[in-house]
């Protein structure tokens, strides 16, 4: 469904000296600085696919997006959405994809919400009895019949959000852009959008490309990420297969029924972590690697030293793997810099 190949992206920004001098100066003699964007970017998605595209600020990834998106022109490489190269050809490709931008909106301010939609309508040349059977199931699933009659400008964030993904997806568009759609919002708005996406690529079989920094998205919508660090690919892979490579340190917790000065059994004593007790926990944590040693172990090791009333373990977050992923390509890029 799209085809990225080595694309790269540059951006010419003007340099000027301060104050009224530098502003009269750049009027007559203007020097350059060329910014690399994004510098080389190669991935492939298959129709169906729901992968989430993730990376610090300033990493490249709106711009891709936009390049995506028909917006921007690479300077290098070649794209392909559906078949169609998106800058060579905006209006075919607008009609091909559906967009959600957290900080846009698609919707017209002043109007009832209704009224937009049905200005999408003939927009995208729905025919009425698609439009009717769409709006159905969508009023349905986002729970949007209290909204479609207030304007924009009068909704929450939530509520607002709801009604922008009902807009992306109402033309069943195969390729759709999430940008950050869950940004701000409460949990219980957070989960709905999170059935609604996942309705979608089943049914319809929706390619999604999402970007956002919250991982509870990615964790529960994505089955695939693409990092991306100072314009460059870091990971591309399964979500499964990113645990197994960087998520082997685990945390287990015990609520020991022992109120004396705590010490770790020896065999564990090279093996473990201790790790700090938060504020009003009395539970004892240790952190450990499955390379070093298996968390059955560590149980039989602890409940032969202490009575132990229960026990929970944890396995790595995704934030703490994908700031693992960061820090390891910070300092080969450091490395390769000085040598």
């Amino acid at each position: 469904m799209i085809h990225v190949n080595d694309i790269k992206k540059q951006y010419e920004i003007v340099k000027r000296d301060p104050g009224l001098k530098g502003a009269f100066k750049s009027l007559f003699h203007r020097a350059y600085e060329t910014k690399e964007a994004v510098k080389g970017l190669n991935f492939h998605i298959a129709p169906g696919e729901m992968v989430g595209y993730i990376g610090a600020n300033g990493a490249g990834k709106s711009t891709t997006i936009k390049m995506l998106s028909g917006i921007l022109t690479p300077s290098e490489g070649e794209i392909t959405v559906n078949g169609i190269i998106p800058y060579e050809n905006r209006q075919k490709n607008a009609m091909n994809i559906g967009a959600v931008f957290g900080q846009r909106t698609q919707l017209f301010w002043d109007i009832p919400v209704r009224e937009s939609y049905d200005l999408l309508k003939h927009i995208y040349d729905i025919p009425e009895r698609k439009y009717q059977e769409t709006m159905q199931m969508f009023i349905e699933v986002l729970q949007l019949e209290p909204l479609l009659g207030i304007p924009v400008r009068q909704l929450s964030l939530g509520q607002k959000m709801r009604c922008e993904l009902a807009a992306a997806f109402l033309h069943l568009p195969p390729v759709v852009y999430l940008d950050e759609p869950t940004i701000g919002l409460d949990v219980a708005v957070k989960t709905r959008i999170r059935q609604f996406i996942k309705e979608m690529n089943k049914t319809h079989g929706t390619t999604v490309l999402l970007t956002t920094h919250d991982m509870q998205d990615i964790e529960e919508i994505c089955s695939r990420i693409i990092i991306i660090d100072n314009g460059l690919i870091i990971y591309d892979g399964d979500l499964q297969s990113i645990k197994d490579q960087y998520g082997n340190q685990r945390i287990i917790s015990f609520d020991l029924d022992f109120e004396q000065t705590f010490a770790l059994p020896p065999s564990l004593t090279d093996k473990v972590q201790l790790l700090p007790q938060e504020e009003e926990d009395t539970k004892i944590r240790l952190s450990f690697s499955n390379d070093v040693i298996k968390g059955a172990d560590v149980i039989a090791a602890m409940m032969n030293a202490y009575p132990v009333r229960d026990l929970t373990i944890t396995d790595s977050k995704i934030e703490t793997i994908v700031e693992e992923i960061y820090k390891s390509s910070q300092q080969e890029e450091s490395h390769e810099k000085v040598l």
